[in-house]
C-alpha cells in the first residue's frame, strides 16, 4: 500500500557576493517588517494579512506564505509576541532548482525577488546524506512544500519541506507495538508491549549529549563576549553540532534496531508537532529545551525504521509521562527517574518513569485504548471507536525546523 513521507531538505547557501549578500539581506529585513506588522494589526484571517502585507516590497511566494502563517500563530500557536528569528517563508513556487553535474555545487537555487527580472541563482551546497533525496525532488520524484530561509550569523541555510511517495507496510493485527520516549536524562527509552506487559526495555543516557549542550553554550557565550572572529565562533559551533549529530545517529540507530528484534514490530511516537512553539518553563529551561530538537532524534528514528520496513505510528502525548501503565490512574513522579502510582488497588507501586511513559506511548495506539487520564468523576467505558475518540492522531510538521542552529545560542 503506497503513503507518504515528509521530510526536510536542507542546504547552506554558497557565500554570496556582495550584492547578492545585500539583496538577501534587504529581503529578510523586509519580511519580518511584514511578519510584525500583520501581527500586531491582529489580522486572524488570509485576506486579513493580505491587506497588511500586500503594501511591502516583497516576492509573491513570501506574501503568500505570511497569508497562510500569520493566522496560525495566533489559531495554532497560541503566540502572544514574536521573537526577532524568523526565517522568511516562503511558498513551493519559489522551488526553481537547476542541476549541472560539470558545477562545483551541483544544484543551484533560484532566489525570488519583488520585480520583474530581479531573481537571481545561487549554488547551494547540500547536505551530502540527503543527496539522493534532492535529486529525485529535481527529478520530480517528489512534491516541494515550504520553503525557509535563515541567516546564521554569516551563512544562509535553506529548508525545503518535501513529500515523498513510499509503500507502507501492511500490518495483520499480530503487532507488537513498542514506545519510545525521549527526554534530556534519558535520551530515547524503548518499551515493548507484549500482552500488555513492558517487554525487554531499552534506555540510552541522555548524560554525553546533555554535557555536550551545556559545554557549546557556555563556550560560546565566551567566545562573544571575548568578540572572537566569526570564523573562529561556527567553528566551534559545527564541532558541537556534528557530535549532538553523531549521538542522535547511533540512538536512532540502536532504537530501530530494538525495535527489529521483536515479531511484526510497530513503532510508536509522541506527537511532537509544535511542541517547541508550546513549551513556557521559564527563560533558562526553554532555552534549554529549544536546543535540544526532539523531533529530529524522532525523525531519524522514522527515517531508519522506514528504510527498515518497520511502520511507525504517532500517538497524543497528553499525560504519558503521569499515568500509570497498568491501571490508567495519574501518579506522581517523585523524582526524574521514579513513577508512583497513587491507586491502593494497582499492584505498580514504584517504576521507572521513562519505561512506564514509553508503555503508555505503545499502549496509545490502539484507538480502542484510553487516550486521557482516569478521572473520579468520569465515566470511562469503552468509546464507540469514532475518529474524535481515537488515541492516534495524524501527525503534522512543525513549522519550524528541527535542525538546531547557532541563534539558539546568541541570547
Amino acid at each position: 500500500m503506497a503513503g507518504e513521507v515528509t521530510k526536510t531538505l536542507e542546504a547552506t547557501l554558497a557565500p554570496p557576493t556582495e550584492g547578492k549578500a545585500v539583496r538577501l539581506r534587504r529581503l529578510l529585513s523586509t519580511y519580518r517588517e511584514a511578519l510584525h506588522d500583520a501581527f500586531d494589526s491582529g489580522a486572524d484571517t488570509m485576506n486579513g494579512v493580505s491587506d497588511v502585507v500586500t503594501p511591502f516590497d516583497l516576492p509573491y511566494q513570501a506574501k503568500a506564505a505570511l497569508c497562510s502563517y500569520v493566522p496560525k500563530l495566533r489559531k495554532m500557536y497560541n503566540a502572544s509576541e514574536l521573537d526577532d528569528e524568523h526565517p522568511i517563508r516562503l511558498t513551493n513556487q519559489a522551488a526553481k532548482f537547476d542541476r549541472d553535474e560539470s558545477r562545483h555545487h551541483e544544484i543551484c537555487w533560484n532566489v525570488p525577488l519583488p520585480g520583474y527580472g530581479t531573481n537571481f541563482w545561487i549554488p547551494l551546497r547540500i547536505n551530502p546524506e540527503q543527496e539522493s533525496l534532492w535529486h529525485d525532488l529535481l527529478n520530480e520524484g517528489a512534491k516541494a512544500g515550504q520553503i525557509r530561509l535563515q541567516q546564521n550569523r554569516s551563512s544562509w541555510v535553506l529548508h525545503i519541506t518535501v513529500t515523498y511517495s513510499v509503500e507502507e507496510p501492511e500490518m495483520d493485527g499480530d503487532e507488537t507495538y513498542i514506545g519510545f520516549d525521549t527526554g534530556e536524562s534519558t535520551l530515547i527509552t524503548g518499551c515493548a508491549l507484549k500482552r500488555n506487559t513492558p517487554t525487554k526495555p531499552m534506555l540510552e543516557s541522555g548524560s554525553r549529549a546533555r554535557a555536550l549542550r551545556k559545554e557549546m553554550f557556555t563556550t560560546l557565550r565566551r567566545l562573544q563576549e571575548r568578540d572572537a572572529a566569526e570564523w573562529r565562533i561556527g567553528e566551534r559551533f559545527n564541532h558541537y553540532q556534528n557530535a549532538l549529530t553523531d549521538i542522535v545517529e547511533k540512538a536512532s540507530r540502536k532504537a530501530v534496531e530494538y525495535a527489529r528484534q521483536f515479531d511484526d514490530p510497530v513503532i510508536v511516537m509522541e506527537d511532537l508537532s509544535f511542541i517547541r512553539e508550546n513549551l513556557d518553563y521559564g527563560e533558562y529551561m526553554n532555552r534549554r529545551l529549544h536546543a535540544w530538537a526532539f523531533a529530529r532524534l524522532q525523525g531519524r528514528v522514522e527515517d531508519k525504521a522506514t528504510e527498515a520496513g518497520v511502520p511507525v505510528e504517532y500517538v497524543n502525548p497528553r499525560y504519558t509521562s503521569q499515568t500509570c501503565h497498568e491501571c490508567g490512574h495519574i501518579g506522581s513522579r517523585n523524582s526524574q527517574a521514579e513513577f508512583e502510582c497513587t491507586n491502593d488497588d494497582c499492584h505498580v507501586t514504584e517504576f521507572q518513569a521513562d519505561i512506564n511513559a514509553a508503555a503508555n506511548i505503545a499502549s496509545r495506539v490502539d484507538p480502542w485504548g484510553e487516550s486521557v487520564p482516569w478521572e473520579p468523576e468520569r465515566d470511562d467505558s469503552p468509546r464507540n471507536g469514532s475518529a474524535c475518540d481515537s488515541a492516534t492522531v495524524y501527525r503534522e510538521t512543525s513549522e519550524k525546523y528541527s535542525q538546531m542552529t547557532l541563534a539558539a545560542y546568541s541570547d
